[in-house]
């Protein structure tokens, strides 16, 4: 027989145990996402594009800055794959005289990639596109294009590595 002491003590330890384990049992039944950049909520589409503008106003200034670019006038703009060349994802329209540019990124409507994968290759669309500023002094000609186009990606690349490890 139980004495009462003993009954008293195990009831609440018990209950405790039995909580602690129908709370470890949902959370592990509970489907969980593969990586962290499907944790981030997906906001409405007009919140998702909003987002995605203050996000890429934020990186261009980070970027124009990290790469000396603070004598430009850059400007940034959410556009539908219309006011792209096909199979590319951005573009920029500089004039080295004004020191003025435009840098054209699919907008957030056009993207089927999770919201945190968007962000990261918006980010990098940006980063490619200053470094096509930064190099627009230099000569260029249609037979340069895909070289030129091939060393964009692999510096925009490096300096986004680069930027990570920080």
């Amino acid at each position: 027989m139980l004495s009462t002491k003993f009954a008293a003590a195990f009831h609440p330890g018990y209950a405790a145990f039995v909580f602690s384990l129908f709370i470890t049992l949902g959370y592990a039944s509970t489907p969980q996402p593969a990586s962290t950049s499907e944790m981030t909520p997906s906001p409405s589409t007009k919140e998702r594009e909003s987002a995605a503008q203050a996000f890429v106003d934020q990186a261009l200034q980070t970027w124009q800055a990290r790469l000396n670019l603070k004598d430009w006038q850059i400007r940034v703009e959410l556009v539908h794959p219309n006011k792209l060349e096909p199979k590319t994802l951005g573009n920029v329209h500089w004039d080295t005289d004004t020191r003025q540019a435009t840098i054209g990124v699919l907008s957030s409507y056009d993207y089927r990639l999770p919201y945190r994968e968007m962000l990261d290759d918006m980010e990098f669309t940006i980063v490619h596109e200053l470094v096509h500023i930064e190099l627009a002094s230099l000569p260029r000609s249609d037979a340069s294009r895909r070289i030129e186009e091939h060393a964009v990606n692999e510096l925009a690349s490096a300096l986004l590595k680069l930027a990570a490890r920080r």
